[in-house]
């Protein structure tokens, strides 16, 4: 495989992971790197390269996958004691697929390019969770210079279903914050009506069975319906990690007036601190069960 197609992913969480092993079906080179360094071993077993470090990792690729948990964590490996940006090849690429926040984005842009001119910084955070990046059926919010990130395409083809590009880059994580607030809002009402279905006689499934083949019938709620009914609460997006995006939206929303955003984020700080952090955000309904008057 060409060196201007190989690709390194920094960071094998849930996602970064399912990045990296649909990249490997599409026959493309790939480097991976993560702090805990058996997490890429299944990887390497495929033919992926496991480095030792991030700045081994993206010295022989052409783009680099940033998939880390929050904008600390994304700078330091780039900028800081990792320094990764200073081992990326003359124009390389870096796609930002984190939802790292609105104003830390525009500061991880300017600080790339004052470290590193000739580096196209593409902001590419997705819409969708563990399930649909491991099916390769999310959608990329794209941002930044797509003419001078010459081959980009291949990389979404492996890992996507559908790319958006919105302009600048920074529009890809303005828009991100914007349907996962809709999803926090679209969580909790689930959660809320699966509770009164519940209270009223009803069980999950049978709510389902009237919104199925109407309007309302997305098949997120399905989903979460589905986990609710059953009690099962493993993660597709975390509680912890729901609860720091909805801080982030309000933090970019400024002062405009968001009360229903505000008094969800609140409910669920009180459900991540009562230990439910790591489950799926639809144990918020467990959460609401549990602490019912």
């Amino acid at each position: 495989m060409s060196h201007n197609t190989t690709v390194a992913v920094l960071g094998l969480g849930a996602m970064g992971h399912a990045f990296a092993a649909n990249l490997l079906k599409n026959d493309l080179s790939v480097r991976v790197w993560n702090r805990t360094h058996s997490r890429g071993n299944d990887l390497a077993d495929q033919g992926a390269i496991n480095a030792e470090s991030a700045a081994e990792a993206v010295s022989g690729a052409r783009f680099v996958i940033t998939m880390l948990p929050d904008f600390e964590t994304t700078r330091e490996v780039l900028l800081g004691e990792g320094n990764a940006l200073k081992h990326l090849p003359e124009n390389g690429v870096v796609i930002q697929m984190g939802t790292i926040g609105v104003a830390q984005t525009e500061s991880l842009i300017k600080a790339i390019k004052t470290a590193r001119p000739d580096i196209t910084f593409i902001d590419a955070p997705v819409s969708g969770t563990k399930a649909p990046a491991e099916q390769a059926t999310i959608s990329v919010l794209a941002s930044g210079d797509q003419n001078a990130a010459e081959g980009i395409d291949t990389v979404f083809n492996a890992i996507s279903k559908r790319v958006v590009w919105l302009g600048d880059a920074g529009r890809g994580s303005r828009m991100k914050l914007v349907v996962n607030a809709w999803l926090i809002h679209m969580m909790q009402g689930i959660a809320e009506s699966a509770r009164l279905a519940q209270t009223l006689g009803f069980s999950p499934d049978e709510l389902w069975s009237v919104l199925d083949g109407g309007p309302l019938a997305a098949p997120y709620v399905k989903a979460k319906l589905d986990k609710i009914g059953g009690e099962e609460y493993s993660a597709q997006m975390a509680l912890e990690w729901g609860l720091k995006d909805a801080r982030l939206a309000l933090e970019a929303a400024g002062d405009t007036n968001l009360p229903g955003l505000v008094r969800i984020s609140e409910i669920w700080r009180e459900a991540v601190d009562a230990g439910l952090g790591e489950q799926d955000i639809a144990a918020i309904h467990d959460y609401l069960r549990r602490h019912s008057a």
